[in-house]
């Protein structure tokens, strides 16, 4: 048997992580002592490093659960992860390729055609499954055609899913540091998304932001995506970009 301080230790994730996963019943200790103490057995270990490779091909918690509470046998959810991982491993090895090949013609002052600047970048058909779940969602429960609105453009997709990344990384790093929503450098960071999605034609002023974070708040959907990243960070965004709209 291991106490909580024990798993963290030899698995490199946070006591606080471990006390989430008890509390959304995604990881339960076999056991709590006497004294209060969660204790945890080979089991439940096993089903930590299960989660530990889903959460690094970046599934949501919800469907992790989702996922290990079918019972599959552990063999087969390994195997499914080993195939995961490896091809993620393959992308990103073909995006480092790229990103080499930019170093070096950037070096040497050439221009580099199309097809060798996005080898390995989504392919239209990765981002309409990619997509898949949320246009969905948006048509059943708003009547909004997604597809309709914002057909698939793959190099404009995979720019902007690099500035999605960048912001919302920035934001959950500032939550996680205990910084305020009025903070100068969360509103910089604020105000530097807001130019690229005018520059890239998503028309957004201050409030139309604030209004957008609030409906994330308040949609389901949305907030899980926001939550499953850094738990708080729906909340958060709101009142930062609430906090960007009065002040600027």
């Amino acid at each position: 048997m291991y106490t909580v301080k024990e798993v963290a230790g030899m698995t490199n994730i946070t006591v606080k992580t471990l006390h989430h996963y008890h509390k959304i019943g995604l990881l339960e200790p076999c056991q709590i002592s006497e004294a209060g103490y969660r204790l945890y057995g080979m089991k439940e270990l096993e089903r930590l490093q299960q989660i530990l490779f889903y959460r690094e091909l970046d599934f949501p918690l919800e469907q992790i659960q989702q996922l290990l509470d079918q019972e599959p046998e552990r063999l087969a959810i390994l195997s499914a992860q080993q195939l995961l991982l490896t091809a993620r491993m393959e992308r990103l090895q073909r995006l480092l390729e790229t990103l080499r090949l930019s170093i070096d013609h950037a070096r040497k002052g050439e221009k580099m055609s199309q097809d060798e600047m996005f080898a390995g970048f989504a392919t239209e058909e990765q981002w309409t499954e990619a997509l898949e779940e949320q246009r969905q969602y948006l048509q059943e429960t708003y009547d909004y055609d997604l597809a309709e609105q914002y057909p698939v453009d793959v190099a404009e997709m995979n720019e902007q899913a690099a500035e999605a990344k960048r912001f919302m990384d920035g934001m959950a790093e500032a939550l996680r540091s205990g910084r305020r929503v009025d903070d100068e450098r969360l509103q910089a960071l604020i105000e530097d998304h807001l130019a690229f999605l005018n520059r890239h034609g998503h028309a957004i002023g201050k409030a139309d932001f604030a209004a957008q974070c609030r409906f994330f708040l308040g949609d389901d959907f949305h907030r899980s995506m926001l939550e499953s990243q850094q738990t708080g960070l729906a909340y958060y965004l709101c009142l930062a970009a609430e906090a960007f709209a009065r002040d600027f």
